[in-house]
């Protein structure tokens, strides 16, 4: 159940998530999910996108250093509480979150949580365990990349 995200590392400079996106957008890859963070000197842009093994192709053309990490999506209630509810038993099980970010549906009030765990198949086990709905790559439309 984990899905393989692709972590592209951008020069902070005017123009670089556009020729990064326009490349992938060019090759016909749809991006699912993304979150960028950044420092003074550059960005990490985390996605999830339609086909992980062209877009890393796409990437290295462009020679962006990239890598492929695992993460884990869950659907949460959209709900007041709701992430506390869910982070709990990571907290008494000792699992770090090393980072997360979210995507909201307006209309089905539910919003879906993308982690990276310090360890995600023990996050797997303790999400399976609390009965919270994993989310595959079928349900992100993204084509299995094992």
């Amino acid at each position: 159940m984990k899905l393989k995200q692709l972590s592209i590392f951008l020069e902070n400079s005017p123009g670089r998530l556009y020729e990064a996106t326009h490349a992938l957008g060019e090759a016909g890859i749809n991006l699912r999910s993304l979150c960028i963070s950044d420092s003074s000197d550059f960005g990490v842009l985390r996605i999830l996108v339609s086909d992980v093994g062209a877009a890393r192709r796409v990437i290295m053309e462009k020679q962006l250093p990239a890598r492929v990490d695992d993460v884990v999506a869950v659907e949460i209630d959209d709900t007041p509480g709701s992430l506390a509810r869910i982070l709990y038993p990571f907290k008494e099980r000792r699992v770090n979150v090393e980072y997360m970010y979210a995507l909201a549906g307006a209309s089905s009030r539910k919003a879906v949580m993308v982690f990276r765990f310090s360890d995600n198949d023990k996050a797997i086990e303790i999400l399976r365990a609390n009965k919270v709905r994993i989310l595959d790559s079928e349900a992100f439309g993204m084509l299995e990349n094992k």
